[in-house]
């Protein structure tokens, strides 16, 4: 299959925003990132699914199912983060379940029923960002 230079330039520059987003992103930013890629692989799984695409749907789907799985899931420490953690990871089972039913049944309903479940979630670790960035681990030490 022919790519345009065009198409094959704009995908190598995107390769590297995004490598360079990872390697200069605070431990928060990172899970920002995550969650950025998980709504547009939830997205472009539906566009998929309209299309009738069944490539870019089970594509669309492996991408946000490993996104969760190791990504924000591997990334919950319980110890640390006790009751929430052991919400969130839930959270993330589930989303990973529903997701095998809208890709077994190619139901875009499913896959909306994950974004409503993650958006808000996404939404809350933004927000956040100020607090964060006021504690002592994010702070540089004087001088530097």
């Amino acid at each position: 299959m022919y790519t345009s230079v065009n198409m094959r330039s704009a995908n190598a520059y995107r390769a590297v925003a995004v490598e360079t987003a990872v390697a200069s992103a605070d431990p928060h930013q990172l899970v920002n990132l995550l969650y950025q890629a998980l709504m547009q692989s939830l997205g472009a799984c539906k566009l998929s699914m309209q299309a009738g695409d069944i490539p870019g749907k089970g594509k669309s789907i492996l991408r946000a199912v490993r996104l969760i799985e190791e990504g924000l899931k591997a990334g919950l420490d319980d110890a640390k983060g006790g009751e929430l953690a052991v919400n969130l990871r839930g959270l993330y089972d589930y989303c990973i379940l529903v997701l095998t039913e809208a890709n077994l049944k190619n139901d875009p309903k499913k896959v909306d029923e994950v974004i409503g479940l993650i958006q808000p979630v996404a939404q809350a670790w933004n927000d956040i960002k100020p607090e964060v960035t006021n504690l002592p681990q994010y702070s540089s030490p004087a001088g530097v």
